[in-house]
């Protein structure tokens, strides 16, 4: 197979992985709005797709740059100055997909909302040490996204209690039923925040492998920019996954962690969306999934403290501690067999 032939492959693989990360993160979006009856599962995936898209016209393409760069993708110069492929780490970009999807399947199957993002950080990482050390990761942009592990999930905890808080306030003199009516209307606009941060953090996950796989490929040179096909492609592929829906998560995020009104559900979307539109302005690859964790939380905490279910929030803390090492494991033995099978 020649390079051009696993470009292609791969691009399709990379889309393929956004699917399954739009319907594994679907409930990321959708989990509070449907746990407290403002919308019906099939309305709400549908509302959430459409706001994934939009972000296509929203963000700019920081953290496709981040993504792109995870592993230092080194070119071949011809005589002419054009980049020559690089098949090998072609196979590098393939095999950390890999790791990226099967963890995701299996956390998707066990109803865990473990993080697709850290999932494919964890798979490229892997497959890059497998092949050339320690020294083919660029440490500098993998770490801004592991300072994001603990903060993106206690950004949207103090968020969502500081939301929570502002609007008892604000409201400590209304009817609990004019409440409630308010914020089933409020919660259609926040969950469609929500959703465009989501798409925008994450569908340029998926644009940043395949830029970094175009540039191993010899499409592209190291400076180029990503083509804009591939940014529609991504955000399509994600709005697509999320359509179809991951109803398993949704149960955990939605009911399993703690009982939601609109209002809270409200609150927690909006903190969520602030924590994500900051990320994807600072180029961060954030995990969408640790983040709504945290606001949800953090306005159930308001509430009532006991009112979490400290052992799925527990569950769900194992399953990101392990996501990085776990999928970067798969992603290493990926590389390693297709290096033994004569890949390259």
């Amino acid at each position: 197979m020649d390079a051009s032939t696993i470009v292609v492959v791969t691009i399709a693989f990379a889309l393929i992985f956004d699917v399954i990360n739009g319907f594994h993160d679907a409930a990321n979006s959708i989990a509070t709005v449907v746990s407290t009856r403002v919308l019906s599962p099939r309305v709400a995936v549908l509302w959430a797709a459409l706001a994934n898209f939009i972000a296509l016209f929203v963000f700019h393409q920081g953290v496709a740059d981040t993504i792109a760069k995870t592993i230092d993708i080194q070119q071949i110069i011809g005589p002419d100055g054009k980049p020559i492929a690089n098949p090998a780490y072609v196979w590098v970009v393939v095999c950390g997909l890999a790791g990226a999807i099967v963890w995701n399947l299996f956390t998707w199957y066990l109803g865990l909302p473990s993080s697709s993002s850290h999932a494919l950080i964890g798979g490229l990482s892997g497959a890059g040490i497998a092949y050339g050390g320690w020294s083919t990761l660029q440490i500098g942009n993998i770490s801004k996204t592991l300072y994001f592990i603990p903060l993106a999930p206690l950004i949207g905890l103090v968020m969502g209690s500081l939301i929570m808080f502002i609007v008892f306030w604000l409201f400590r003199k209304v009817r609990p039923h004019k409440v409630d009516r308010v914020f089933r209307v409020g919660q259609l606009i926040s969950a469609g925040l929500y959703s465009v941060g989501h798409g925008g953090n994450d569908a340029q996950k998926t644009a940043g492998v395949i830029w970094a796989v175009m540039i191993a490929g010899g499409l592209l040179g190291k400076q180029d920019q990503a083509p804009y096909w591939v940014f529609v492609a991504s955000y399509s592929a994600m709005a697509f996954g999320t359509a179809i829906g991951g109803w398993r998560i949704v149960k955990t995020m939605g009911m399993g962690l703690t009982h939601l009104k609109p209002v809270g559900g409200f609150c927690a979307e909006v903190a969520g969306a602030i924590t994500l539109f900051l990320a994807t302005y600072l180029k961060i690859p954030v995990s969408t999934t640790h983040t709504i964790t945290g606001a949800i939380i953090g306005v159930g905490s308001v509430t009532k403290a006991r009112g979490i279910r400290w052992g799925v929030a527990t569950r769900i803390v194992y399953a990101w501690i392990f996501t990085i090492p776990a999928a970067a494991a798969v992603g290493a033995m990926c590389l390693l067999a297709a290096r033994s099978l004569g890949a390259w």
